[in-house]
């Protein structure tokens, strides 16, 4: 028997840690690699075309800290690199095959990738992190220029230090640092000639800025002379440029002075004085990535603006030509302005704006070499649309040799790339999914349901004959398809590919579940203002809608999503429906909450205030900020939300709302964060409808002196529980304590460097559980997650006096599992009582503590549509994946010794501290799913499978199932032998039958 019960326990830990079929992958799971939005606000961090060799790349920084390099023919992802979140990249300097980085405060650390491959060449601390000087922006006082072999790289960091560095090895050949390292004086840029290096940047005066240069030695590094150049410069940022040549041994440094621009040749000796340019009415440098070219913009005061071009060695500058019409005007947005170089080292410049009269972008490219060298532009449209991507905030171009034909590289405000060919469009990269802030899964309808209008109050007589005579059309196919499913046993299965979407017009017509509901649609959205609705089943963007600001449009702002629920579902009738709450933040400071309620399936406005194509509009709910919301999901569904001055306001408004939220008022309590005498505190309210809704305080969480509330989570989304306890080996039971009203606090205590993990009744505060753990470097970097009775939290163990880990110090994983009583066979009904009774407080807890692999970002249960299954713990991991662990693993009941034979009929495994890090439990299996943020599960209509998506930076889904697919039959089941055996045994009956009733009537002859 304890032979059986053991194969049994094994059998069962190895359904549940299966790996995945190579033929499964890209089936019941999809990665999408992802860069994020590229920060355009400086060159160094821009997109930019580069070439090498005869290969030309995209590479660009992101706000999502990443390096990447794009494949300019498709947008594809050649490859990336991923920066620290405390190691931010103040930017990439590209020269041939080497692409040079500086990240972290003062531009503390150095790397150097392969331009083609992303190979990491060298990395270099030039500083400690410590010692880093803020700058803001974070760019500035920062920067690589590199020897014309790339052999030595020159390095600019925190604003006041010169390294030569060797870029095959890293080693510093020689430093130099300025002699006033105060903020007075800060560089900006260096400029590498034949005789000299410059590094050029400001020194701060009483009113203005001076420009400060001092030369150095290639070589040694030996100072050759340093000083200020008599000048007097606003905003350094914009008034203040260099030009050089790469055959010129003069470089010039420009700048605007009382909207004048003047120039200085330098030289070693900084003898030369500085001369002015013809003009007046200038107010800003345009650095549109030609510096080192000897080109760059000048804006005058009216917005019209010309190409400034450094002459030769005689180290001048002077205007090569005139953007005509770039003056600002009601028919055109303001002007952006990209340079680039093609093979042969030729300069162009673009002006891209767009024109109200013909609603679409327009391209003037100018090239000063073409036209023996007078110049020429030339220019297209194309048509960018804004009704989806708003407006373009950047623009780069890729020009063709000795011709003016240029592609363009734009991002949008919503997050978009996109690359053009002259009017047509290329590819899209939707990279605002990099910062999806909230998502949820939302369930298809039937085929039938949206396909057809069965169900239509309205449908007459004569127009349900014609229905029916059009559904009718298809039953041969249908009556096909059948025979053949029956006759070779090919149904569908969990691991078969989804049917495709139909390309009809209409996306409610082409949308419908699939056999086992593993196609549904993820709504996402975003910080960029932008929401969309994916495919579950391939990842692909069904639609996307951009979200108006209302009023805010007049003066700017910007929509942060808060929360999103599921206001219909397929089972309430119709298309599905979903309600976005938002926090806009205007320009003017004014904050207002939004609530975004639209059609999950076309994205279309719910309300049906707008048109489908338009943008969708909010509505005002809250003239001010939200301080929490909550969705009440009783005989309607109604969000409700408290305003700084614990008002209440629902979602929708209206007579039934009200009377429905009148009737439960009495019984809803929540907890909420607040400020008590300067220190955050958790504080119980209910609310009070004597008047107009107001909540109020009934309890408060006392915490010790110091300690300081960081978060407040809910419990994951409650579902079906099919078992309400345990049943052990004995035939006792186990109840499990299930309070409906408990949530989670994570707390930090600076001054005692500790962090706190508290489980609290939201009705009356009653503390269920708590825990205190050691901080870290980093602080209280706590993830946790609670469903049903049971409470797993991950954290990272800087000092164990003991216990049950040993006292080693790494990573911890504690589960913990309550129970109704103090003892078995003790029941109270938990989840039934009355938020009063003193059984809220008779339970009892087991918990133990795991040494976990890998520090983790995210983590969840899984859920599925009865509770049946098991659950599983997902986690996604720093080291970029996607692990399941079976609950058997975590359970806190493990015993320390060899199980019983009672405790292995409940599969209980001795106790052991580590956790195991079986690749086969890895579901991202050789994706790189990198900075995941959070996880969200949802169950399919198989009670066995659960569907489960991560995004962060990447996006990622698949399907588990933790108990295995007990609920459909195995893909190795021979449904054909079956049909055959069948078919056999008719036969066999229909050819004996005769036979047996011939025998029983010869048999009645003989009687």
């Amino acid at each position: 028997m304890r032979l059986l019960t053991n194969l049994g326990l094994l059998l069962s830990l190895c359904v549940t840690t299966l790996a995945l079929h190579e033929s499964d992958v890209g089936i019941v799971d999809w990665n999408k690699h992802l860069v994020g939005v590229p920060l355009f606000g400086s060159p160094s961090t821009a997109p930019a075309f580069h070439l090498v060799g005869n290969k030309s790349i995209i590479l660009t920084a992101t706000g999502n800290n990443v390096l990447a390099a794009l494949e300019p023919e498709d947008g594809s992802v050649l490859w990336r690199y991923i920066f620290d979140p405390e190691d931010r990249i103040a930017g990439y300097y590209r020269h041939h095959n080497v692409v040079a980085t500086l990240s972290g405060p003062g531009g503390s650390t150095l790397r150097t990738f392969d331009a083609l491959t992303g190979q990491l060449v060298v990395e270099k601390r030039l500083h400690p992190p410590a010692r880093g000087a803020l700058s803001e922006p974070l760019y500035l006082g920062k920067h690589v220029t590199f020897s014309s072999d790339s052999t030595n790289l020159y390095v600019l960091s925190n604003g006041c230090t010169v390294s030569c560095i060797d870029g095959n090895t890293g080693d510093i050949n020689w430093s130099w640092t300025s002699p006033d390292q105060s903020s007075l004086v800060i560089h900006s840029k260096l400029i590498l000639t034949t005789d000299a290096l410059y590094a050029v940047g400001v020194a701060k005066s009483m009113a203005s800025y001076t420009l400060h240069v001092s030369t150095l030695s290639p070589a040694t590094g030996e100072v050759i002379a340093s000083g200020n150049i008599g000048s007097s410069i606003i905003d350094p940022l914009k008034e203040f440029t260099i030009l050089s040549l790469p055959s010129s041994p003069r470089p010039v440094a420009l700048w605007l002075e009382q909207g004048t621009l003047r120039y200085v040749g330098l030289t070693p000796t900084l003898k030369e004085k500085a001369k002015p340019i013809k003009g007046v009415g200038y107010t800003e440098i345009l650095d549109v990535g030609l510096t080192n070219y000897g080109h760059t913009v000048i804006q005058r005061k009216d917005g019209s603006t010309f190409v400034l071009k450094l002459e030769g060695d005689v180290g001048s500058a002077k205007n090569i030509w005139e953007f005509d019409d770039s003056v600002t005007s009601e028919k055109n947005s303001d002007s952006m302005y990209a340079g680039v170089v093609d093979r042969q080292g030729q300069s162009y410049v673009a002006r891209v704006y767009w024109t109200h009269k013909l609603q679409r972008g327009s391209a003037d490219v100018f090239a000063g070499h073409l036209v023996s060298g007078q110049g020429l532009a030339a220019g297209f449209t194309f048509p960018f649309d804004t009704k989806t991507h708003a407006v373009i905030n950047h623009v780069t171009e890729n020009p063709y040799e000795w011709t003016i034909n240029s592609r363009l590289l734009t991002t949008s405000s919503t997050g978009a790339v996109q690359l053009w060919q002259q009017d047509e469009l290329k590819w899209t990269r939707e990279e605002s999914l990099a910062a999806v802030v909230v998502a949820e899964f939302v369930e298809l309808p039937e085929r039938l349901a949206s396909g057809s209008s069965v169900g239509k109050a309205n449908e007459g007589f004569t127009a349900r004959i014609q229905r029916q005579i059009l559904d009718a059309q298809d039953f041969p196919q249908y009556l096909v398809n059948f025979v053949k499913r029956f006759a070779t046993g090919s149904y569908a299965s969990p691991t078969s590919a989804p049917a495709a979407v139909s390309t009809s017009s209409n996306s409610t017509e082409g949308l419908s579940r699939d056999t086992f509901g593993f196609r549904q649609v993820i709504v996402a959205a975003t910080l960029f203002g932008k929401v969309f609705g994916i495919d579950s089943s391939n990842g692909d963007i069904l639609w996307s809608r951009q979200l108006g600001l209302g009023w805010a449009i007049e003066v700017g702002g910007t929509i942060h999503p808060v929360k999103l629920y599921v206001m219909k579902t397929v089972s309430d009738g119709g298309d599905p429906e979903v309600a976005l709450v938002t926090q806009r933040r205007a320009e003017n400071t004014l904050v207002d909450t939004v609530i975004y309620h639209f059609n999950a399936i076309t994205g279309e406005d719910a309300t049906r205030a707008k048109k489908q194509d338009s943008i969708l509009e909010g509505h005002d709910v809250i003239h001010g900020g939200m301080v929490e919301g909550y969705l009440l999901q009783a005989e309607t569904r109604i969000i409700v939300l408290l305003d700084e001055f614990l008002q209440v306001f629902l979602y929708p408004d209206n007579s039934q709302s009200q009377e429905v939220f009148a009737k439960l008022a009495p019984s809803l309590s929540f907890p909420l964060r607040t400020s008590v005498e300067g220190r955050r505190r958790v504080m119980g309210h209910q609310i009070d409808m004597s008047a107009k809704p107001l909540a109020y305080p009934t309890w408060s969480l006392s915490l010790p002196a110091g300690e300081e509330v960081q978060l407040l989570l809910s419990p994951a989304a409650r579902g079906p529980v099919a078992s309400i306890g345990k049943v052990l080996g004995n035939r006792t039971t186990l109840y499990k304590y299930l309070n409906p009203r408990l949530f989670t606090v994570l707390t930090a205590s600076p001054t005692t460097s500790m962090c706190g993990i508290y489980v609290v009744d939201s009705m009356k505060g009653t503390v269920v559980y708590h825990a205190e753990v050691k901080s870290t470097i980093r602080g209280c970097e706590i993830k946790t997650a609670l469903t049903e009775n049971w409470l797993v939290y991950h954290y990272y163990e800087m000092e164990v006096a003991g216990g049950t880990v040993g006292g080693a110090k790494g990573y911890r994983m504690v589960s913990v599992e309550f129970y109704e009583g103090q003892q078995v066979d003790e029941k109270s009904r938990s989840s039934e009582l009355s938020s009063f009774s003193n059984d809220t407080t008779n339970f009892m807890f087991f918990e133990k503590a795991f040494v976990f692999p890998h520090a983790v970002s995210a983590l969840a249960p899984t859920s599925t549509k009865f509770g049946i299954s098991t659950r599983d713990l997902i986690v996604a991991t720093k080291n970029n994946r996607i692990q399941a662990f079976p609950r058997r693993l975590l359970d806190p009941r493990r015993p320390h010794r060899k199980p019983t034979t009672e405790e292995s009929e409940e599969f209980l495994i001795q106790y052991d501290p580590v956790l195991p890090n079986d690749p086969q439990r890895v579901l991202s299996h050789n994706y790189d799913v990198a900075n995941v943020q959070r996880i969200v599960a949802a169950p399919a209509l198989l009670e066995s499978t659960s569907l489960v998506f991560a995004f962060g930076l990447d996006m990622f889904l698949t399907r588990v199932a933790p108990s295995n697919t007990f609920d459909v039959l195995s893909e190795n089941f021979n449904k054909v032998q079956l049909v055959f055996t069948v078919s056999g045994l008719i036969l066999a009956i229909l050819v004996t039958r005769p036979m047996v009733q011939r025998k029983r009537l010869r048999e009645k002859w003989y009687q």
